[in-house]
């Protein structure tokens, strides 16, 4: 962590402070010049925003420093839930005027989504249909096994190619497992064959993919009407429907009000998740959703396959407690990367 990276968590949890109070709290063994010199340098970044003038200066951070200031997620979860400063219930302000204004990606991490975008999309002028279509498949068992083994099913990647590729269900395992793992298939099959129809987001289109996942499932089909509570966190969803249902078109509408696909398949993957609009099946419904965005721009889908699921499950629940967004978004570039080098 860099001194930048230590004032800024600072003065998260400490906003309003002066400078002097700075260099008292923090031992940086930084003179006060280069103190002045560094909050100047999170000012210029956009990270640090200043209220007053003089000896009445006072320090605080940015919304976009709140979503991507680095946090170290082993000392975060040192801590035990029930002694986490955190946010307990839905931040409304995060989709309607917090994420609208914040650019997400960094210039070089802009160019690097970019270059992979632009070399993908060449490398697939004149590609064999039916070589894309073993290549989707290999990627969607990938997809199917990674998506499920983040929701605690136990298939391993091996079973879960002879289940997907040949039907043979693997002995000592639930036919729940089993059913999970062929819905994704089967909603991975809908999304590319109706590709246009995903271009963009909306609630039919995720209820769509959803009561394909859930099917004999004995999950309740469209929008929740009853509360629901996240493991391992004090956070909880939202609660009547009417304000679910809400809280999706504003997603929606911020989705597709972006450009860059890489984007919208970063917020749509945090935000389903965050909204919890169903009562089972949201994890898995977000990953398709945003792979569908993908795919429908002739892009290479994601299949998480070299994402731990603890880690996974870390970092979306750093991103329902602090509305931090870092880990999530470090995850998904590094997934984007090992996509374009594993498949096609």
């Amino acid at each position: 962590m860099t001194n930048l990276d230590k004032v800024i968590e600072y003065l998260h949890y400490h906003p309003g402070v002066s400078r002097r109070e700075l260099m008292e709290a923090l031992v940086l063994g930084i003179k006060d010049t280069q103190m002045k010199a560094l909050l100047g340098d999170g000012i210029a970044s956009g990270d640090i925003r200043v209220e007053g003038k003089a000896r009445a200066t006072r320090y605080f951070i940015t919304p976009k420093a709140h979503l991507l200031r680095t946090i170290d997620l082993s000392s975060y979860y040192a801590v035990e839930t029930d002694r986490r400063e955190m946010q307990t219930s839905y931040n409304f302000e995060l989709i309607r005027d917090v994420l609208p204004k914040v650019e997400i990606f960094t210039k070089d991490e802009c160019r690097f989504l970019a270059d992979r975008e632009s070399a993908f999309l060449a490398r697939m002028k004149g590609y064999p249909k039916d070589l894309y279509a073993k290549e989707m498949e290999r990627l969607g068992i990938d997809l199917s096994w990674k998506s499920s083994e983040i929701e605690g099913n136990t298939y391993t990647l091996l079973e879960t190619v002879n289940l997907l590729k040949d039907k043979i269900e693997a002995k000592g395992k639930k036919r729940e497992e089993a059913i999970m793992l062929l819905n994704h298939k089967a909603a991975l099959k809908a999304i590319i064959e109706q590709s246009a129809y995903f271009k963009e987001l909306s609630l039919a289109r995720m209820e769509d993919v959803h009561s394909v996942l859930i099917e004999e499932l004995g999950v309740d089909r469209n929008l929740r009407h009853i509360r629901v509570g996240i493991s391992g966190t004090r956070y909880r969803p939202l609660e009547v429907e009417s304000q679910i249902r809400e809280a999706v078109e504003d997603m929606c509408a911020l989705v597709n009000g972006k450009s860059a696909p890489y984007e919208k398949a970063l917020l749509t993957l945090l935000l389903i998740a965050y909204i919890q609009p169903f009562t089972d099946g949201n994890k898995r419904t977000s990953r398709l959703m945003a792979n569908a965005l993908l795919i429908s721009r002739s892009l290479c889908p994601l299949s998480f396959r070299t994402v731990e699921a603890n880690d996974y499950r870390a970092a979306l629940l750093l991103f329902y407690e602090q509305n931090n967004l870092s880990a999530f978004k470090k995850m998904f570039l590094e997934q984007v990367e090992f996509a374009m080098k594993e498949y096609f």
